[in-house]
C-alpha cells in the first residue's frame, strides 16, 4: 500500500494541469508547475532526507510574460539525455533548456497551445513536441519543425500517447471540447469515441487502456474502445496519474478532485483501493524519483502549492490482517444495510396484501377507506412509442416517448437515464395528483446526433395505490433520430450534395437506414432505385439519399458536417475501408472563402497594431527621460506638458491593447471555423482519402490560397 513520506509547501500558487517533473541535468529529478504572474516554478530538491517538512532545495521562478495554458517534460533531444521544458501559451510554445538556462527553440502556435506532451508518434523516428490547440493538432521536432498536422473536431483539451492498436507504434488520443475521444495513427484517424462532455484528463495505462476524465466529475477506463468500467462523482476530477499502488507490477488509476481529495482505484473494476485528502483542490499529480534517489514516488501538488509525496509500501502480516478484517467488517456492514432495506421492503409488501385482504372496517356505522391497493393484475404491461415531433411556436422540435399501460392502472412518475441527454444524467417525469392518467408523453431534445440507450423506469399502480410497481425498460435512440421521414418533393430540395460509388446493393444500404433513423415502421420501397427524402426538425430542411443499382449514392444536404457523419456511419456499418467523394456545399464555401478573407485582414490588422505600440513605446520612452530632465532642473511647467503627454499616449496604448484583444478573439474564431471546415471536409472520406484531403487542405492554408483550398475540398484532392 501507500505511505506518506513527505510534506512541502512551494510558497506559490499552482495552476490546474500545468504540473510536471523532468531531470534536467540528466539525474535529479525537479517538480516544475505554472504559477501566478505568468511564471513558471522550478523546484529542485537538494535533501534527500524525505521525512523533512519544511521546504528544502531551491524554487526558481522562469519569467514566461504570458499566460501559461500548458507545460510537459521530456527529451525531445535525445543526444542530450537529459529533459527539456515546453511551455504553451495562447499564442506560442517555447522549448527551455533548464541547466543551461537558454531556449531551445520560440515557435508561434495561432492556435494556441491548450494541451502538450512529448514522445514518439507513430512510425515517425524522433521525439515531437505534440501540442493541441484551436482545432488542430502540430508535432515539432527539436528544430521547431511542424513535422506532423492534422484537425479535430474542437479544441483539444488533453493528449496521450499509447499504443492504441497492439503495432508497436504509439497512436495519439485525444480529448477535445465536442465530447469526442479520437486516435490518431500519425495523421490518419483510427478510433473515435463519443462522450457526454468536455474531455479534461487522458491517461496511459497498462497496454491499450487508458484512463479519461470528463468536466461532469466522470472518470472511467477503455481499453481499445470498449469501456470497461465508469463512476461519478459530486466533485470534478482534475487530473489522472498512473501508478502501481498494490505492487502487483500493474498501474491502478489516480485521480485528483477539485475538492482535495486523491482516490486510487482498481483498473479492473473502479473499486477505491487507496485515499487521501489535500487542503485544497489538485492541481497536478505526477511520478518521479523525487527526493528519494531511485524509487518512483507519487507526488501530489494543490492548488495552494502543498506537495505530499507517497511510496509503496509492503504490508507486514500484521497490517494485511488488520487491513483485511477492516474490509471484511465493512463488508458485512453493506450485507446488513441491504438485507434491512430488504426487510422493509417485504413488510411494506405483506400489509399492502393484509390489506387487500380484510373486509372494510367501520366507524360511526360508516364505512373507512382502506390504505391503497397495491396489487395490480399480472398481465399489465407498458406500451412505448418514439416518434419524432417537428417544432411548434411554443415548444422546439423533439422526440416523444409515448407511454402507456394495457389496462385501467394509472402512470405516476416516469424516471429517464441517458449519458449526455440530461443535466445529471437523469429525468424524473412527476406529473400533479390531478393529472395522473394511464399514459404519458415525455419530451426529449437530443442536442447531437449520436447514439444513445434509453432506460426507463416507470412507476405503475392504481388511483389510490401509495405503493408502486416499477417497470424497467430499455430503448435504444439511433443516431438520426431527428430526421423525419417525409414524402419524395422536388421542391427546395438541397444546393449541397456529395456523390461516391460503393460496391454494395440496395438493400443492405436500406437495412442501414433502418438501423439508424427513428422510423414508425420499417421501410422497405419497392423501386429499382433508392430515393428516400428525411427533414432536420432541427433546421426544418431537407436530407434526400439516393442510390442507384450501379452503387452510385448521392447525399443532398446543405449541413456539410451531417453528410460527413451520414458516410461515417455508414462506412463502418458496411466495412468500407477506403471511399473518395466528390462534393460541393455553396453556402458554407461562401462563408468559407468570406472567413478566409477575414483572416487574412485580421492577420494584417493585428502586425499593424503591434508595430502601431511599439513605436508608442519608444516615444514613451523618450517623453519620460524629457520629464525627468524637467523635473531635475526644475522646469515644471515642461515636466507637466511631457506628463500630459504620456497620459495621452498611454491612453492610446490601452485602447490599442483592448483593439488587439478584440482583433485577436475573432482570429481565433476564425481559425477554428477554418480547421472545422477542414474536419468537415476529411469527414466526407474514409481512410487514406481522408488523411489526403486534409493533406491537401493543409498546403492550401499554408500558401494562402483560398481556391486550392475549395477544390481540395470538393475533389479531395488536387
Amino acid at each position: 500500500m501507500l505511505v506518506p513520506i513527505f510534506s512541502l509547501q512551494l510558497n506559490n500558487k499552482v495552476l490546474p494541469r500545468t504540473v510536471a517533473v523532468g531531470k534536467f541535468n540528466g539525474k535529479k529529478s525537479c517538480l516544475v508547475g505554472a504559477t501566478a504572474g505568468n511564471k513558471v516554478f522550478i523546484h529542485s530538491p537538494q535533501d534527500n532526507n524525505p521525512q523533512a517538512q519544511q521546504l528544502e532545495g531551491n524554487v526558481s521562478l522562469l519569467n514566461v510574460n504570458q499566460v501559461v495554458t500548458s507545460l510537459a517534460c521530456g527529451q525531445l533531444d535525445e543526444q542530450l539525455n537529459k529533459d527539456l521544458l515546453v511551455v504553451g501559451t495562447s499564442n506560442n510554445i517555447t522549448a527551455y533548456d533548464i541547466d543551461r538556462n537558454v531556449d531551445l527553440f520560440f515557435k508561434e502556435t495561432p492556435d494556441g497551445a491548450h494541451a502538450i506532451t512529448i514522445g514518439k508518434w507513430g512510425e515517425l523516428p524522433e521525439q515531437l513536441a505534440i501540442v493541441g490547440g484551436n482545432c488542430s493538432i502540430h508535432g515539432f521536432n527539436k528544430k521547431s519543425e511542424d513535422v506532423l498536422w492534422t484537425v479535430t473536431g474542437d479544441n483539444v483539451s488533453s493528449l496521450a500517447l499509447l499504443d492504441f492498436n497492439g503495432d508497436g507504434y504509439n497512436e495519439l488520443v485525444v480529448g477535445s471540447e465536442d465530447f469526442d475521444i479520437r486516435v490518431f495513427r500519425e495523421d490518419q484517424l483510427i478510433s473515435e469515441i463519443q462522450e457526454t462532455e468536455t474531455i479534461v484528463s487522458l491517461c496511459p495505462l497498462v497496454g491499450a487502456r487508458f484512463g479519461y476524465a470528463l468536466g461532469n466529475g466522470t472518470v472511467g477506463i477503455y481499453e481499445r474502445a470498449n469501456r470497461n468500467w465508469r463512476i461519478k462523482s459530486r466533485n470534478i476530477a482534475i487530473v489522472l496519474q498512473a501508478y502501481d499502488v498494490d505492487g502487483d507490477g500493474v498501474d491502478e488509476l489516480v485521480t485528483g478532485w477539485s475538492n482535495g481529495k486523491v482516490d486510487i482505484r482498481s483498473d479492473r473494476n473502479g473499486e477505491v483501493i487507496f485515499k487521501d485528502s489535500l487542503n485544497s483542490s489538485i492541481a497536478g499529480i505526477v511520478k518521479a524519483d523525487y527526493r528519494v534517489p531511485g524509487e518512483n514516488l507519487l507526488i501530489c501538488c494543490s492548488n495552494e502549492g502543498e506537495v505530499r509525496g507517497f511510496k509503496f509500501s509492503a504490508q507486514d502480516t500484521n497490517a494485511a490482517a488488520a487491513n483485511l478484517y477492516k474490509d471484511r467488517q465493512e463488508a458485512i456492514r453493506d450485507f446488513a444495510q441491504k438485507k434491512q432495506a430488504l426487510l422493509l421492503e417485504l413488510q411494506n409488501l405483506e400489509d399492502a396484501a393484509r390489506k387487500a385482504k380484510e373486509p372494510s372496517s367501520y366507524q360511526n356505522n360508516k364505512p373507512i377507506a382502506l390504505d391503497s391497493e397495491a396489487e395490480i393484475p399480472a398481465n399489465t404491461e407498458i406500451q412505448t412509442i418514439l416518434t419524432i415531433e417537428r417544432s411548434r411556436p411554443d415548444f422546439p422540435a423533439h422526440i416523444a416517448v409515448k407511454m402507456k399501460t394495457s389496462n385501467h392502472t394509472v402512470i405516476r412518475v416516469v424516471t429517464l437515464f441517458a449519458e449526455g441527454l440530461f443535466k445529471g444524467e437523469c429525468l424524473v417525469v412527476h406529473p400533479a395528483i390531478n393529472q395522473v392518467r394511464e399514459n404519458i408523453i415525455v419530451p426529449i431534445i437530443p442536442p447531437r446526433d449520436a447514439p444513445v440507450d434509453l432506460h426507463l423506469q416507470v412507476f405503475v399502480g392504481l388511483k389510490s395505490s401509495t405503493l408502486y410497481h416499477v417497470f424497467e425498460l430499455a430503448r435504444p435512440l439511433p443516431i438520426f433520430s431527428m430526421y423525419l421521414l417525409v414524402e419524395n418533393s422536388s421542391d427546395l430540395e438541397p444546393k449541397g450534395f456529395v456523390n461516391f460509388t460503393i460496391n454494395e446493393r440496395i438493400p443492405r444500404v436500406l437495412v442501414w437506414i433502418n438501423n439508424h433513423f427513428l422510423l414508425a415502421e420499417e421501410y422497405a420501397p419497392n423501386a429499382p432505385s433508392l430515393y428516400v427524402t428525411f427533414l432536420a426538425v432541427r433546421t426544418e430542411t431537407k436530407l434526400i439519399i439516393k442510390m442507384q443499382n450501379t452503387g452510385q449514392m448521392m447525399i443532398q444536404t446543405d449541413d456539410m458536417e451531417l453528410a460527413g457523419n451520414i458516410i461515417q456511419s455508414l462506412g463502418k456499418f458496411l466495412n468500407i475501408d477506403t471511399l473518395q467523394t466528390t462534393c460541393d456545399f455553396p453556402q458554407e464555401l461562401d462563408i468559407l472563402q468570406k472567413v478566409f478573407s477575414q483572416i487574412e485582414e485580421y492577420q494584417a490588422a493585428r502586425q499593424r497594431i503591434s508595430s502601431d505600440m511599439a513605436e508608442h513605446a519608444n516615444i514613451i520612452r523618450s517623453f519620460l527621460i524629457r520629464a525627468e530632465d524637467a523635473r531635475l532642473i526644475g522646469d515644471v511647467s515642461v515636466m507637466k506638458r511631457h506628463y500630459i503627454d504620456l497620459l495621452n499616449l498611454n491612453r492610446d496604448l490601452i485602447n490599442g491593447y483592448k483593439i488587439r484583444c478584440t482583433n485577436h478573439e475573432e482570429l481565433m474564431k476564425n481559425l477554428r471555423f477554418l480547421n472545422q471546415m477542414v474536419q468537415k471536409a476529411g469527414n466526407l472520406r474514409i481512410g487514406k482519402f481522408k488523411t489526403i484531403t486534409v493533406n491537401q487542405c493543409r498546403e492550401a492554408i499554408k500558401s494562402n490560397n483560398t481556391q486550392l483550398l475549395i477544390k481540395s475540398i470538393k475533389t479531395g484532392n488536387v
